[in-house]
């Protein structure tokens, strides 16, 4: 496992090796000896092509998230919501593919979203701390603030996200001032 650090602090990429033989392959998905922090939730979800989700954040009871590619290929962003970051307000985006064994380790914080970029995308997700829906909040993935640059023009979003607040609402509210 090689674990690459980016210019957000705590936001790493978590590359791993694909065992292929005549069968097919096997990959190691998580490793907990390697992470401070422990993990005690998982799922999944499946998305069709130009499906956008997010960008979510649990802003009490946070979770550091791994964020894997299983099937299919995805546009992945995080929004850095950490009041004391030098980061702080800024995204990062990266193309994640179930072909490239790479996973994406969010820490508590950061807001996370993902565009599907194939039909029967399927992600799985490995939180520290269990979905709380009273502590979820939504900014809003077309944020003009924000400016984020999606790769489709017409997705498919959920009643949920298209309700989501903007970066300066959610900033204004007493749940990130509980942050």
């Amino acid at each position: 496992m090689k674990i690459i650090k980016t210019k957000f602090e705590g936001l790493l990429i978590i590359k791993r090796p694909t065992y292929y033989d005549n069968r097919g392959f096997l990959r190691e998905l998580f490793e907990q000896k390697k992470f401070k922090k422990k993990f005690i939730f998982d799922y999944f979800s499946l998305s069709k092509k130009n499906v956008i989700r997010g960008l979510h954040l649990q802003y009490r009871k946070p979770q550091v998230k791994i964020i894997s590619v299983i099937s299919g290929r995805i546009f992945d962003i995080v929004l850095d919501c950490r009041k004391n970051s030098k980061t702080f307000g800024k995204y990062y985006t990266m193309n994640i593919s179930s072909k490239d064994n790479v996973s994406l380790y969010i820490p508590e914080g950061f807001a996370h979203g993902f565009c599907s970029l194939t039909d029967n995308t399927i992600l799985h997700y490995r939180n520290s701390n269990y979905r709380n829906k009273n502590y979820e909040i939504g900014i809003l993935w077309k944020d003009r603030d924000l400016n984020i640059k999606w790769p489709v023009k017409n997705p498919l979003i959920s009643l949920r996200d298209k309700r989501n607040i903007t970066f300066s609402k959610f900033l204004d509210s007493k749940n990130f001032k509980k942050m």
